[in-house]
């Protein structure tokens, strides 16, 4: 069954925590490490899930990631670990790109192997790499790359 890519509605809510929650906790092991958890009911507000469009891919009717993404930033982008490398991650980022401008940005952490690779494999190429707090758990140290995508001419 083909993926689809849909707007967010409030019957996804659930879906989009379950999701985080296992997701988040793959990124931040090889990262930031375990510790600096919190599960999206606690962060989505600090960091403003819903201050951009947020759209969601389901897969044999069900959803199976969901991404928020402005024509400029993707600012979230998770996929429920058990269909990772099922295509979710790339329809949602070809649905952003599709209505993106120019030049899209969004950031990985530093150890996140696999979305780098990820990133990469679309036509993202790092621009910059910097250090600070982690986004919505600020005890933390993080390092990150920022990756850009540019429309080809």
């Amino acid at each position: 069954m083909p993926i689809v890519v849909r707007p967010y509605a409030e019957r996804d809510w659930d879906a989009l925590c379950r999701i985080h929650d296992a997701a988040r906790l793959d990124e931040l092991r090889d990262t930031v490490g375990l510790d600096a958890y919190l599960p999206l009911a606690e962060t989505y507000e600090n960091e403003e899930l819903f201050s951009q469009p947020v759209r969601v891919a389901e897969l044999d009717g069900e959803v199976a990631g969901f991404v928020a993404a402005s024509a400029d930033e993707i600012t979230w982008l998770y996929v429920d670990p058990a269909l990772y490398r099922r295509g979710v991650a790339r329809a949602l980022v070809a649905d952003v790109l599709e209505r993106a401008g120019d030049r899209v940005e969004l950031e990985v952490l530093d150890g996140n192997v696999a979305a780098l690779a990820f990133y990469e494999a679309v036509g993202f190429v790092r621009e910059s790499t910097t250090h600070g707090k982690l986004a919505g758990n600020e005890r933390f140290e993080a390092t990150g790359h920022t990756l850009v995508w540019h429309r080809a001419s």
